[in-house]
C-alpha cells in the first residue's frame, strides 16, 4: 500500500465473513508468541504479518517488541498497532507507535497514519498528544482535518472543534459530510444551553443545504439526533421524512429522538414502520434499547415481551446495556418479579445503571425500604452510587414517606464525593413536602448552596396543593413565573389552591393571565395496550367512542354516589355548575382509559394505563371502585409513580 493511498483503501482488504456462527477449528491453535520468529533471519514480512496478528489477538506487549527490531513496518502494520492500542486503551503503545514513525522516512508525512494516530489519542482521551500530531503533520488533508475535528467534538471542545471548522474554510479545505456531522456535535458540546446550541444547529444545518450536503444520509442522522437532544422534534422530523435514503442508524436516530422526548408512542410507531419498510433492516443493540425505553414510557409490556424474544434469538442478552433496559422496562411496566430476575440474572456484570434501575423500580412502587436494602446491598458490592442512584433512592423515599431515612441518606452523600445538584434538593422538598413538613422544605430551599431550579420551587409547589398551603404556593409561584413564564402548569397548579381555598378572584385572575399570554395546560393523556396495539386517550377528545366510555363511568359513578361518593371538582377551574362540572370529570383521559380496557380485555386481565400528568383525586378514587365492583386489577403509572388498584384499595395507601 502506497504511503498516498486513501485513508479507507484499507477497508477494502478486511476479510468478509459471513453472518452466522464460525466453524469450529479442528485443531488447537499454538500460542501465538511460539509464531514469532526463531531466528533473527526472518523475512519482514513475514514479522509484519506476526505484528498484525498479534495485535489482532491483543497481545500488544509481544507485538510492541517486536516492532522496535522491525527495520521497515509497512502502513498497515502500523495502523494494525494503533488500532489495538486504542481498543485496549494503551496510551504508552500509541506513544511508542508515534516515536517511531516521527523516525520513519517513508510514513512521517504519511496523512493517513497521521489522521489513525490522531483518532487513537481522541479514543485514549489524550487530546494534547493529538494536538501535537495534527500540528506537526506535514500533510494535512480532509482526513486529517475531519480526524482533528472529531477529538475536538469527542472530548467536549466545541469552541475549539468550530474554530478548527472556521480555519478549514479559510484555508480552503473542501469540508465534506463528515466535517458537518463532527461540526454538528460541536454545536452541541460548545454550548451551555439550548438557545446558543439551537441556534448554531440549525446554522450549521442551512450551510449544509448550501453546500448541498443536506441530505447525505450522515449529516441527516446527526442532525436528527443534535435536534433530539434539544428537544426540537419537529425539526428532526422534517430531517427525517425530507431524507431520500434511510439506514439503520438514521432510523434508531429517529426512534430515540422520541423516546428521549416523550412521545413513547411514536417511537414505536416509527420502530413498526422501519421493521416493515425494510426486511434487510435489522435493529442493532442500540435500536432496541430505544425502543425498551419507549415501551416502558407507555406501559406497552406486550411489545415488550416480543422484544425481549427478539433480544434472545439475536444473542442480545449478552450485552448489559440491553439487559439494563429490558430488566427497566419490566419494572417500569410494573412486573417487579420479572425485573428483579433479570437484575439477579445478569450477576457479576452488573454495573452502577444496573444498581439505578432496581432502586428506581422499587421506589416507583412504593417500596421506599426496599429500595434502600438494595442501595446498602451496592455500597456493600463496592460500586460506587452515582448522582442519579442519590436521586432515585430519595425519591423511594418521598413516595413511601421515609423522612429521616432520606436525610440521612442526602446527608450522607459527602461521603461518597457526590455533590448535591438541583434535582437532589428538588427529591428533598418533595419529602418533607409531602409529609406536611412544609416549614422544613422552605427552610432547605433557602439554605441552599446553589440557585433553586424551576425544579425546586415545582416541588415545593406539588406540595403546597396536597396540603392546600396558600402563601407558600405563592412565594414558589413567583419563582416560578420568572423562571418558566411559558409554563402554563404553574399557573393551573396555582389556580386549582386557590380555588380549593375558595379564593375565586385570585383564580380569574390567573386564568386571564393565561390568556393574556397565551398560555395552554398540558392536555392529560393516557396510554393503554390491548393486544399488543397501543391506544391513547385525551382530555379533549370528542367522538363517538368517547361518549360510550363517558357513559360506562357514568354508570360507575352513579353506583357509587349510592354509596356516598361525592365527586372532587376542586380542579375543575371553570365557573360553571356542579352538574357540568362533574360531565367535565368524566371525560379525565385516565377514566376513558380505564372504560376501554374493561370492554376490550377479558375478565381477570390486568389493566395496565400510563398517564403523562398526576393522578388527580377523583380518578384515583373512581379507579378503586371501579376495582372492586369489576373483581379487576388496574395498574396506572402518573407521572410520578405508579398505582396498584385491588379489590377497592391502592397500593400508594392515597399517598402521592
Amino acid at each position: 500500500m502506497s504511503a498516498t493511498a486513501s485513508p479507507y483503501t484499507s477497508l477494502l482488504h478486511l476479510p468478509h465473513r459471513p453472518f452466522g456462527p464460525r466453524r469450529p477449528r479442528l485443531t488447537r491453535p499454538r500460542c501465538l508468541a511460539s509464531l514469532a520468529p526463531a531466528s533473527s533471519g526472518a523475512s519482514p514480512e513475514n514479522e509484519d504479518h506476526l505484528i498484525q496478528t498479534l495485535c489482532a489477538h491483543g497481545r500488544l506487549a509481544r507485538a510492541a517488541a517486536l516492532l522496535q527490531g522491525l527495520p521497515a513496518p509497512t502502513q498497515r502494520t502500523y495502523e494494525s498497532l494503533l488500532l489495538a492500542a486504542a481498543r485496549a486503551g494503551d496510551t504508552a503503545l500509541a506513544a511508542a507507535v508515534h516515536r517511531r514513525l516521527e523516525a520513519d522516512p517513508v510514513f512521517r508525512s504519511d496523512p493517513f497514519l497521521s489522521t489513525r494516530l490522531i483518532d487513537a489519542y481522541a479514543a485514549l482521551s489524550a487530546l494534547p498528544a493529538a494536538r501535537q500530531v495534527f500540528d506537526e503533520a506535514p500533510v494535512k488533508n480532509i482526513f486529517v482535518w475531519n480526524a482533528m475535528l472529531k477529538a475536538l467534538a469527542l472530548a467536549d471542545h466545541g469552541e475549539e472543534a468550530l474554530a478548527c471548522l472556521a480555519d478549514m474554510g479559510r484555508l480552503g479545505v473542501p469540508v465534506d459530510s463528515y466535517s458537518y456531522a463532527h461540526g454538528l456535535k460541536a454545536c452541541i458540546a460548545a454550548s451551555a444551553s439550548h438557545g446558543p446550541a439551537s441556534a448554531r444547529v440549525r446554522e450549521m444545518h442551512a450551510h449544509a443545504i448550501r453546500r448541498g450536503y443536506g441530505l447525505h444520509t450522515h449529516v441527516a442522522t446527526t442532525l436528527i439526533d443534535c435536534y433530539a437532544k434539544l428537544g426540537m422534534v419537529g425539526y428532526a422530523e422534517r430531517v427525517f421524512t425530507s431524507m431520500p435514503d434511510r439506514n439503520l442508524v438514521s432510523w434508531s436516530a429517529m426512534i430515540g429522538c422520541y423516546a428521549k422526548n416523550e412521545r413513547p408512542g411514536d417511537a414505536i410507531q416509527i420502530f413498526q414502520e422501519m421493521m416493515a419498510s425494510d426486511a434487510d433492516l435489522v435493529p442493532n443493540s442500540i435500536t432496541i434499547v430505544s425502543v425498551l425505553h419507549a415501551c416502558a414510557g407507555v406501559n406497552a409490556l406486550g411489545q415488550g415481551k416480543v422484544l425481549h424474544a427478539y433480544i434472545l434469538r439475536r444473542g442480545f442478552d449478552s450485552l448489559v446495556s440491553v439487559l439494563n433496559a429490558l430488566m427497566a422496562m419490566y419494572m417500569k411496566c410494573g412486573c417487579l418479579e420479572i425485573g428483579r430476575y433479570i437484575f439477579n440474572w445478569i450477576g457479576r456484570r452488573r454495573n452502577v445503571v444496573s444498581w439505578n434501575s432496581l432502586i428506581s423500580g422499587y421506589g416507583m412502587h412504593g417500596f421506599g425500604r426496599e429500595s434502600i436494602q438494595v442501595f446498602e446491598e451496592m455500597i456493600q458490592e463496592g460500586i460506587s452510587p452515582s448522582i442519579i442512584t442519590f436521586i432515585s433512592v430519595l425519591g423511594a423515599c418521598s413516595h413511601a414517606g421515609l423522612v429521616e431515612q432520606g436525610k440521612k441518606l442526602f446527608e450522607s452523600m459527602v461521603d461518597y464525593n457526590v455533590t448535591p445538584r438541583a434535582e437532589h434538593y428538588a427529591c428533598m422538598v418533595d419529602l418533607l413536602g409531602r409529609a406536611g413538613r412544609l416549614d422544613e422544605a422552605v427552610e432547605l430551599i433557602q439554605s441552599m448552596r446553589i440557585q433553586p431550579s424551576p425544579q425546586v420551587w415545582g416541588s415545593l409547589l406539588g406540595a403546597c396543593r396536597i396540603h392546600g398551603h396558600v402563601e407558600y404556593a405563592e412565594m414558589a409561584c413567583s419563582h416560578l413565573f420568572d423562571l418558566e413564564p411559558q409554563n402554563a402548569g404553574n399557573y393551573v397548579l396555582l389556580a386549582d389552591i386557590y380555588a380549593r381555598a375558595k379564593l375565586q378572584n385570585q383564580v380569574d385572575v390567573l386564568k386571564e393571565l393565561l390568556e393574556e399570554h397565551a398560555l395552554e395546560k398540558v392536555p392529560g393523556c393516557s396510554w393503554i395496550e390491548v393486544k399488543k396495539k397501543l391506544y391513547s386517550f385525551a382530555s379533549v377528545d370528542k367522538n363517538p367512542q368517547v361518549e360510550e366510555l363517558q357513559a360506562l363511568i357514568g354508570e360507575f359513578v352513579t353506583q357509587m354516589k349510592n354509596e356516598g361518593y361525592v365527586p372532587d371538582t376542586g380542579s375543575v377551574l371553570y365557573d360553571i355548575e356542579e352538574e357540568e362540572k362533574e360531565r367535565i370529570l368524566l371525560g379525565h383521559s385516565e377514566k376513558l382509559a380505564v372504560a376501554f380496557g374493561l370492554i376490550n380485555t377479558g375478565s381477570g386481565e390486568v389493566i395496565r394505563i400510563t398517564k403523562n400528568l398526576r393522578l388527580c383525586e377523583d380518578c384515583h378514587s373512581v379507579t378503586k371502585f371501579i376495582s372492586k365492583f369489576t373483581d379487576r386489577e388496574i395498574v396506572v403509572r402518573d407521572v410520578n409513580r405508579f398505582h396498584h388498584f385491588r379489590n377497592g384499595v391502592c397500593s400508594c395507601r392515597d399517598y402521592w
